[in-house]
């Protein structure tokens, strides 16, 4: 049995994480036997982040790394299909998604002053008194560091959410009228595009991105086409 190692939900969603969130759609996908254990203490984590999967007492840190080693191990039910095209959209999806709108996300939900007090008390709320005092802020420096380092924090707020809704723009795009995002039948970039749409979709902090996203009746039905299937 694998055991995924996974933020607890929260948000009427699977997982406020769109990492977690994708890696546990992968395994309902391939309807590979696991089980979810929620943790927030990260420092067990193979690379110091979640998820993270336990199978067998092997340990595999970071999304994408456990979906390769998933598929070497158990087989690829769900890209073994595909084309050399479809495979390469499939990655410049997953590098859009994951390398780009991700940090525009992070910037909403960190950095936006109008949503950080929600994504304070959803993600620190539990925490005694003294401690909610002081560690959200501690994690928002860094994160706010992070943003800066990667670039994307050096833009305006107007900036750095126009660059989000190109993304969101071009994903809106690419899955036009088709079920899932290479076509009629689901592969695993579905399980990124999913868990990124639905984040953005369904959390209670508003931004343009979620503004845009709504205006989008394909992103509506293939997040609605997803939960019914996988979920």
């Amino acid at each position: 049995m694998i055991k995924l190692y996974q933020f607890a939900p929260c948000w009427n969603l699977p997982n406020a994480s769109p990492f977690c969130m994708k890696l546990e759609t992968y395994l309902r996908m391939t309807k590979l036997p696991f089980e979810t254990v929620s943790v927030m203490d990260l420092r067990k984590a193979p690379k110091g982040k979640l998820p993270y999967i336990d199978d067998n007492n092997y340990r595999i840190g970071d999304s994408s790394l456990i979906i390769h080693y998933l598929k070497q191990k158990h087989g690829d039910p769900l890209d073994a299909n595909l084309t050399d095209t479809q495979k390469s959209q499939a990655v410049a999806i997953q590098r859009l998604l994951e390398e780009h709108l991700y940090w525009v996300v992070v910037y909403s939900r960190w950095a936006d002053a109008n949503n950080w007090p929600v994504t304070k008390k959803t993600f620190f709320g539990h925490l005694p008194s003294l401690i909610y005092f002081i560690l959200p802020g501690i994690i928002r420096k860094k994160i706010l560091r992070d943003l800066r380092c990667h670039g994307l924090g050096r833009h305006t707020r107007e900036e750095i959410y126009q660059l989000g809704l190109d993304d969101l723009k071009a994903l809106s795009t690419i899955l036009n009228d088709q079920s899932f995002m290479l076509g009629s039948e689901p592969t695993s970039i579905d399980a990124a595009a999913y868990a990124f749409l639905a984040n953005i979709l369904t959390t209670p902090e508003s931004s343009p991105l979620q503004d845009f996203a709504k205006s989008q009746p394909n992103f509506i039905a293939y997040c609605q086409r997803m939960k019914e299937r996988f979920y």
